[in-house]
């Protein structure tokens, strides 16, 4: 756990450089805006520790596959998202000795992230080795009111020497990933030119395909006075620049301006590249940089007004939840249904960027409640639209009959992980796509979208389910083998509790939605029993008869549910009880070992009960939750969120607390040791739960707001505004009491009471 970063309750401050702490720092304070994002790497040279992250919304790459050995149905590829221009980079040379913190002093070094208005700032003064001190000023943001547009606003100024700087501002497409298989790059140069103040790039990526143009057109001024210096052009592969040296006073401010673009084949035709990116990045610089830091703000401002959750008392809680909303915010606006949640965001490289089960799962109900709900539709659609691929997904493991297995990573709908214990048997990755959709109607009331896109979506799953189960001799049951359930550091199991019983619901809910679509959609019923082949006596029956013989482990003794078949086989050991050095398990076990062991990853039997609280009584989910989290060492950072909304369903409000500390302040103290790969930006989403389900005890039920508050001691009060069914409520706890305001009439429910509020 690290400890360097300052409380604030709208700012994430770094004081003091420690190149050791760089790379965290460069996923903390990334930026982004929907279309693009951009880590927090330096303007200037860095020779130092650094993980350089420009990134495009949409643009991936199929990185050949790395394994040792293969088997029939692994996917060719692991799709990644690409590190693409380097748009911010400017050089720089002090009396000729380049800028580098890394080979100089570093003195009065501060970078803070200003969540409010969205912008990232750094000051710091360098003594370089020819004896010259520097101050440096960078502030840069990614727009997002002209959400192709990035802008850096960087300045130098001599302390106590007059000398000569040489500035290049640059567009470097000659980038690779990190993370890259065989260490190979993925772009390819189309064209490049250089013009005055201004230079473009345009690259394709290997493969797929996409093209991207990415320029800039930079202004100087010096001592407040815009000047135009002599520059000379500078080209060679995937690179154009301008160099120019002017004379710098002591004590005299020199700005450098870069207005940058980054304008994407998905959005435009390839032939007008070049031009749209010209005249996007010249509007901008006519707009001006002080303009548009103002739209900036103001576009923000609007943003926290839907989002904000306002802790009262306790600092580092509200710095951590606005961090998080921030980050979500910045990764996923909901505009272009072709877009999708990557686990780092625009923060990293790690997990490719593709979609996981992450986003149906836990990001959906931050949108459900904080956006329009086009957004979450959105990511509904995302999901249809890829059905055919997920059906081939499904054939490709032997599947028949429009039986569809959804991937547990893809970019555009085919499956590109190939780890066989996640790729073949995480299945539980299909519940979680179904249960989004319930989850979505359940809270939006539009019924309209199961008859026109989910039941297509439900009845293949189901179809899948229905062939993945087989009947035990032995038992006289159905039973699901050879799965692993969300706690990862279990492989290969029999019959996971939470996986038999999301299949078991799905089945349940697809019956459901396809009697409702029969008695009020006749017609749309008839239309799809043609289209999906539907043959009730033989698929309906077989369900039916899977759900009511399914073999579902239990501990009688204990009066719990059963992980998975042998699970008590295991060594019982409480996290407790682990030496400190053993943790975290990821990086200090052999994976026999850990496979060997009790210990969960995370919520596994508790992730059912979460998502289907409302079937359980609070005696077992308590006695669940009191056997498994004390086993759980909370590795994944999908798990301390799931434990917060539990705890507080059952009036534990330390682990609650405990619980909600955790993630959201995963990435801020880099507690799993492992920020520098970027931030863990779906669970994010869970870090809302934690707050708006789990301390407001927020429900719906019947069509109807539930809420049961819980206020940790630890605060004196906290509110949060959520959109339902076209009414926008206002709700607070405090020590008083709950108060809730909505701007239409609505029926909400307080600690089991009715209430009335809205005008």
């Amino acid at each position: 756990m690290k400890d360097y970063l300052k409380i604030d309750e709208w700012r994430i401050i770094e004081e003091g450089f420690d190149p050791h702490l760089n790379k965290i720092s460069e996923s903390i304070f990334s930026l982004g805006n929907g279309r693009m994002g951009q880590r927090a790497n330096f303007e200037e040279q860095y020779s130092g520790e650094t993980l350089p992250g420009n990134y495009v919304a949409g643009v991936y790459y199929p990185d050949k596959t790395r394994v040792g050995w293969w088997k029939n149905g692994y996917p060719d590829y692991f799709a990644k998202v690409l590190n693409a221009a380097n748009w911010i980079g400017i050089g720089v040379e002090i009396d000729g000795e380049e800028l580098d913190l890394a080979k100089a002093t570093v003195e009065d070094f501060r970078r803070v992230l200003n969540m409010q208005e969205g912008y990232l700032e750094r000051t710091c003064t360098v003594l370089l080795s020819n004896g010259k001190r520097v101050k440096i000023k960078s502030k840069r943001f990614c727009s997002i009111v002209d959400d192709e547009v990035g802008v850096v606003q960087y300045s130098i100024t001599p302390v106590g020497f007059s000398g000569k700087a040489t500035l290049t501002p640059f567009i470097d497409f000659d980038v690779k990933n990190q993370d890259a298989n065989y260490d190979e790059k993925f772009w390819e140069e189309v064209s490049r030119s250089v013009q005055e103040q201004g230079a473009f790039v345009t690259a394709r990526t290997r493969k797929t395909e996409f093209d991207v143009c990415t320029g800039m057109v930079f202004t100087l001024t010096q001592g407040g006075v815009e000047v135009k210096p002599f520059t000379h052009p500078i080209e060679s592969e995937k690179y154009v620049a301008h160099i120019f040296t002017v004379n710098v006073l002591d004590g005299e401010e020199t700005v450098l301006t870069k207005f940058a673009a980054n304008i994407s084949s998905e959005n435009h035709e390839r032939g007008v590249l070049q031009d749209v990116c010209r005249r996007a990045v010249q509007q901008a610089r006519i707009k001006g940089f002080a303009a548009m830091l103002k739209e900036q703000a103001a576009a923000w401002a609007a943003k926290w007004a839907e989002s904000d959750i306002i802790i009262e008392g306790d600092p580092a809680a509200q710095q951590a939840i606005r961090f998080n909303i921030f980050q979500l915010n910045q990764t996923y606006t909901g505009e272009d249904p072709r877009l999708n949640i990557g686990p780092k965001g625009f923060t990293g490289e790690k997990y490719g960027g593709s979609t996981y089960w992450d986003t149906e799962a836990y990001c959906l109900p931050f949108y459900l409640a904080t956006a329009d709900p086009q957004v979450a539709r959105n990511l509904l659609l995302y999901r249809y639209k890829q059905l055919g691929k997920a059906i081939e997904n499904g054939q490709k493991l032997g599947f028949t009959g429009g039986a569809a297995l959804y991937p547990m990573v893809t970019m555009n709908g085919e499956e590109c992980h190939n780890e066989w214990e996640i790729t073949f048997e995480e299945i539980h990755r299909n519940g979680a796509i179904a249960f989004a959709i319930y989850d979505y109607v359940r809270y939006t009331g539009d019924e309209s979208y199961l008859a026109d896109y989910g039941v297509d979506v439900l009845v293949a799953i189901s179809r899948f389910w229905a062939q993945r189960v087989n009947f035990s001799e032995e038992k006289g049951q159905y039973v699901m083998l050879g799965v692993t359930g969300p706690n990862e550091y279990e492989n290969n199991v029999n019959n996971n509790w939470y996986t038999s019983t999301i299949a078991l619901w799905t089945l349940e809910y697809t019956l459901h939605v396809l009697e409702k679509i029969s008695k009020e959609h006749p017609g749309r019923y008839a239309a799809l029993a043609m289209e999906l082949k539907l043959d009730e006596q033989h698929d309906f029956a077989a369900w039916r008869d899977i759900m009511g013989n399914m073999f579902l482990p239990r501990d009688e003794k204990r009066g719990i549910m059963l992980q998975q078949e042998g699970y008590m086989d295991k060594e019982q050991i409480l996290v407790q009880d682990l030496p400190a050095a053993d943790r975290p398990l990821n990086q200090k076990w052999s994976w026999d070992r850990i496979l060997r062991s009790c210990f969960i990853k995370q919520a596994d039997v508790l992730q059912g009960m979460f998502l289907l609280e409302d079937r359980f009584e609070e005696a077992t989910i308590r006695r669940n939750f009191e056997f498994y989290e004390p086993r759980t060492v909370h590795e994944s950072s999908l798990s301390p969120c799931v434990h917060a909304v539990l705890a507080a369903r059952l009036g534990m409000q330390e682990k609650a607390y405990e619980m909600y500390l955790r993630t959201a302040r995963l990435d801020l103290d880099d507690y799993n040791n492992d920020t520098e790969d970027g931030c863990h930006t779906t669970s994010m989403a869970g870090t809302w739960m934690a707050v708006v389900q789990g301390f407001g005890g927020m429900r719906v039920r019947n069509g109807e707001l539930h809420f049961r508050p819980m206020l940790p001691t630890q605060w004196s009060g906290f509110s949060f505004r959520i959109r339902f069914r076209g009414a926008v409520l206002q709700v607070h706890v405090g020590r008083d009491g709950v108060n809730i305001e909505s701007d239409k009439p609505l029926t909400v429910h307080v600690n089991g009471e009715a209430v009335a509020v809205g005008k």
